[in-house]
């Protein structure tokens, strides 16, 4: 009797643990379905592109037989360089696959961050900071001496910057390649408290991204309010200008 009893105790837990792991496996497609917020691509609604215009030649006249020792000082154009500033805007929504909406919010004040690449495809899941071996790698793609002053490289020589998350992945703070670009005409003080923080990332396939930090409605170079400040490399040498891909996370 008492075998029997066991056996019955036996086959009552086997179908309970069997019931149990149908359960989880029927889960899997949904958990598989499940998505974090990662950094979308943006509408761009307005686009103003200027550049300086070069100083003219300046006129020096000097005796015959004379003999004149100058300090020339001239601020000339980089053309491994391109910034992108402005402001922006967004809303959070739930939606469906094809988009359409059953509830959305409207922020009062916009966080997040501005994404920019040459990569239209990147894999958010895996985004880490930029290592030397992937920069050096930019550089060399848009034609880059490393002899230059204003390599990549070279130009994101520090590791400060605050922390912030790409969709779930976390980036510690002052630990990727960063710089923070100019407030009033003049460079900020080294500081995880700058505003317009910029930062080097890349996935695991070495795509390498710019990042910077939103900061709504700040002082920026010109003395103008912006949310973002962002710079990206050029290639000097290529007769086409380089396409960057745009990608925004609000949070």
């Amino acid at each position: 009797m008492n075998s029997l009893k066991n056996n019955w105790t036996e086959n009552r837990l086997l179908s309970v643990l069997l019931t149990f792991i149908l359960f989880g496996v029927l889960l899997l497609p949904l958990y598989a379905s499940l998505v974090y917020a990662a950094p979308q691509g943006p509408t761009i609604t307005f686009n103003s592109t200027e550049t300086i215009t070069p100083q003219p030649a300046t006129a020096i006249t000097t005796a015959g037989g004379s003999f004149t020792t100058l300090i020339l000082n001239a601020t000339q154009q980089t053309p491994r360089w391109k910034a992108y500033v402005g402001n922006v805007t967004g809303r959070l929504v739930l939606d469906d696959a094809t988009s359409s909406s059953i509830f959305d919010w409207t922020l009062a004040s916009v966080t997040g961050e501005v994404y920019a690449s040459r990569n239209g495809s990147i894999d958010w899941a895996s985004i880490v900071c930029a290592n030397q071996t992937t920069i050096i790698s930019e550089d060399n793609s848009l034609n880059m001496s490393q002899s230059n002053p204003d390599t990549i490289n070279r130009t994101f020589g520090n590791k400060i910057h605050k922390s912030f998350y790409v969709g779930s992945k976390l980036i510690q703070n002052s630990t990727c390649n960063a710089i923070a670009t100019y407030v009033n005409d003049a460079a900020q003080a080294s500081s995880e408290n700058s505003n317009f923080q910029e930062i080097l990332l890349q996935d695991n396939t070495g795509r390498m991204v710019y990042s910077t930090l939103i900061n709504q409605n700040a002082t920026g170079f010109n003395t103008q309010k912006y949310d973002f400040q962002l710079i990206v490399a050029e290639n000097e040498y290529q007769s086409n200008p380089t396409t960057y891909y745009m990608y925004v996370e609000l949070t």
